[in-house]
């Protein structure tokens, strides 16, 4: 655990002149590995590429109500 200490700290100080202040906390649950996803899945989540290196920056906005929601 102790290797997660300085990063969370050094996340935890993030702040801007703009007055942005970031929070976080170690998630210590355990997830399965090698979970997949099918394409039609992925097309389901509200991506929004940003203009610089959209395939790597992106919001992922909330899908409307009516949607599925992948389980």
């Amino acid at each position: 655990m102790s290797v997660h200490i300085a990063p969370e700290y050094a996340i935890s100080a993030t702040t801007t002149k703009a007055g942005l202040l970031v929070k976080s906390r170690i998630d210590e649950r355990t997830y399965a590995k090698g979970r997949r996803i099918s394409d039609k899945e992925l097309a389901q989540v509200n991506l929004e590429p940003h203009d610089f290196h959209g395939e790597w920056n992106y919001t992922i906005h909330p899908s409307a109500p009516h949607d599925n929601p992948i389980c």
